[in-house]
Parts: C-alpha cells; structure tokens; sequence
C-alpha cells in the first residue's frame, strides 16, 4: 500500500484491526481514537470488549436501570474511568463528530445521570485506554495493522457491540466487506 492509499487518522476516526493482527489485546477490535496528535501520541477507547464489571462496582449509582456493563478500552491503565456520549450539553466535552463526544466534567455528568437527563443508550463507560507514543500510530497504519475509517464514528451507538467489529468492516464495502469474513481461526476452515 502505498503512503498516498493510507487514509490518515485523526480524532473521531475509527480503527479496526486486521483480522490476523494475533495481539488478543487489540484482535478484532475497533478503536475510537478520541486524541491523536503527531507530536504527543494518540489515545483511544476498545468499543467491542466487555468487562466482567458493572458501572454500579466502580460508582455509586442511584438508579438500577441505569447500570450497565463497563467495556475494555484498553490496556493501559484499568483503574481509570473514561466514557464516550451524545450528550451536546455536557461542559468540557471534547466533540468528535457530529452527536459524539468524549469526556467532559464528571461531577455534571453525575448530576445528570442522578436527575435522569441522560439515557444510558447515550453513554458509555470504559475502564482502561489504548495509547500510542508519537509516530506509532501511524508506523502501525503503514504496516496494515489497522484500517482507518473516518465516518463511522455517529454509528458507534446504532451498531451492536458484539458485531461492531464486522459490521464497520462490510459497510465499508469492496476489499473490507470480504475481510468482514475471514475466520476467526483459518485453520479450522
């Protein structure tokens, strides 16, 4: 592939990895890069991993019904709390894309959630980040360990979780809808 073919990332982009990646941290996962800056390095969110945790083990929540499965968002640091939402109102958010935010001032955002302001299909919690070093984001890109797409982030509430992985992938179309396919374990094809 040549450097002009490689869609460059950017934040609110969205990484999928290649299907033979063989890291189980990061194998058919998808990414949403929330900070990527080619001098300080890039920081993002694992969308399709669930902890075996539940928001009420990390925080106290008031209402039951708004308890909900935390994800993995990555390697690096499981005792932070990090969240992606739709919520437009909430200060100090950092916008992504249109309807996509990451962050923002967690005792509002308690408040919020206490006086029933925002529905839990708005929000959601991950414990732990991914991170790369400056440059090598983009030296993984240039090695195909991961596509970049960057207009799939306002799907990211609309698609199923457990098939988020490959449903990116075939709406893309062409060469990814085929990659979309590939078997978990080519071996036993």
């Amino acid at each position: 592939m040549t450097e002009s073919n490689i869609i460059k990332p950017q934040s609110g982009s969205i990484l999928i990895s290649e299907p033979y990646l063989g890291d189980p941290n990061f194998e058919r996962s998808v990414i949403l890069l929330c900070s990527h800056e080619e001098e300080e390095g890039s920081f993002g969110l694992v969308l399709n991993r669930a902890s075996n945790l539940h928001l009420s083990d990390v925080l106290d929540v008031f209402d039951e019904s708004f308890d909900m499965v935390l994800g993995v968002g990555g390697p690096v640091q499981y005792n932070t709390l990090h969240y992606i939402h739709r919520l437009t109102d909430l200060p100090q958010a950092v916008k992504l894309s249109d309807d996509l935010y990451w962050g923002g001032d967690f005792e509002t955002l308690r408040t919020m959630i206490d006086t029933g302001q925002v529905s839990k299909d708005d929000i959601k919690f991950f414990l732990g980040y991914s991170g790369w070093t400056p440059g090598q984001l983009q030296e993984e890109i240039n090695k195909n360990v991961w596509i970049v797409n960057n207009n799939a982030a306002n799907k990211l509430f609309t698609l199923d979780t457990e098939t988020l992985w490959r449903s990116i992938l075939r709406q893309m179309g062409g060469k990814f809808k085929v990659l979309s396919n590939y078997p978990d374990d080519p071996r036993l094809n």
